[in-house]
């Protein structure tokens, strides 16, 4: 319950922020964001050690935190294409690298966590959290130009969500884009939650399985986006985008359906997690070769609320799946779902606009000293 709140209120942060961003500024909405996510994340443990915190609170809480964080990540995101162009580094090599450094901060933040409250007690790592998100602000209020700043926002709040939503509504690829990542999300969160667990649980016998099947995902995955970090600026973006998502789905669900130990599951994931690498840097280069500056705040916001809104579906989904048919059957299931969705890009034609490439110069980015 408390997960799921949290998802809510990030789903309406996402859907709703995106004017606001506009409105306060990109960088100042993602310091905002991490200072009043801080208050939130401190004031677990604060009320739990002197007035109380009961249930209905904590879930209060946990929706104020979807609310607070999400602005931060969106605007950051939005961020991104001004930063690239005002660097003038390769588009590719920088989305790999925020890729990356995403995947490794997920790999170690829950066995980080599972440390630290060993150590030190789950109220005092409530607290080292939200200092994570003090050091955050600081870090994008000292180090990050105000790209953007000094641009006039026209239109009402409702008239620049609008204006995104219509956006979006004209563009087949993004919609295309948009429909299929939800569905793969809602795919991998029912492996992640139910399926890769149970499997771990029921057929292998080994807590050591559960831990070590995402483990290899996760490390491949970082090594896949270093490579396409490396290379992926000369491979054609559909092409690559298909086989990746081909093999990176449908293969790790038939594998453990047909049950072939541990070693070959663990290879399959590896092999799985290297392609995964390029999956996440095409989109982004994709999305900001073809979305407008002016509507990326509230492009990136529908987005997020997407892909958060698969999440506790697929989980829920293949619980009871799982329960009505078996194992077995669920993940023939989810696999042949995956192959289906991901051959997409190879036969409908609106994807082949993902090679397109810019048709002019981006336009020169105003930017606010990083210290004013």
């Amino acid at each position: 319950m408390v997960v799921g709140v949290e998802v809510a209120g990030a789903v309406v942060a996402a859907l709703a922020g995106g004017p606001v961003i506009d409105r306060l500024g990109r960088r100042r909405s993602s310091v905002v964001s991490d200072l009043a996510a801080a208050v939130v994340v401190a004031s677990i443990p604060l009320l739990f050690a002197t007035a109380g915190l009961p249930f209905g609170l904590l879930l209060v809480l946990a929706g104020l935190l979807g609310l607070t964080r999400t602005p931060g990540e969106t605007a950051r995101w939005s961020m991104m294409a001004s930063l690239i162009t005002l660097s003038g580094a390769g588009a590719t090599r920088v989305l790999s690298a925020y890729d990356g450094v995403s995947r490794g901060a997920k790999m170690v933040g829950a066995p980080l966590a599972g440390v630290l409250i060993a150590v030190l007690g789950p109220q005092q790592v409530l607290y080292v959290d939200a200092a994570t998100f003090l050091v955050s602000a600081l870090l994008i209020r000292l180090a990050v130009p105000d790209v953007g700043a000094g641009e006039s926002v026209e239109g009402s709040y409702f008239g620049r969500l609008r204006r995104g939503f219509a956006y979006l509504r004209g563009d087949r690829l993004m919609v295309a884009i948009l429909v299929m990542v939800m569905v793969t999300n809602l795919l991998d969160m029912a492996a992640s939650a139910v399926l890769i667990p149970v499997y771990a649980n029921d057929v292998l016998h080994s807590s050591v399985a559960l831990g070590l099947i995402p483990g290899v995902f996760g490390g491949a995955a970082m090594l896949g986006t270093a490579l396409y970090a490396w290379v992926g600026a000369r491979l054609p973006r559909r092409i690559t985008y298909t086989v990746a998502f081909l093999v990176v789905g449908g293969p790790r669900f038939l594998v453990m359906a047909a049950d072939p130990g541990l070693a070959v599951v663990l290879i399959v994931f590896g092999v799985s997690g290297v392609l995964c690498g390029a999956i996440n840097p095409i989109l982004g280069v994709v999305q900001f070769a073809r979305v407008p500056d002016d509507v990326r705040p509230m492009v990136t916001g529908v987005t997020t609320a997407v892909v958060l809104l698969g999440g506790p579906v697929g989980a829920v989904v293949a619980g009871v799946a799982v329960e009505a048919a078996g194992l077995g059957p669920t993940l023939v299931a989810v696999g042949v779902a995956y192959v289906v969705t991901t051959v997409c890009p190879a036969v409908f034609p609106v994807w082949r606009e993902m090679d397109a490439r810019p048709d002019s110069a981006p336009r020169p980015v105003p930017v606010a000293a990083a210290t004013a």
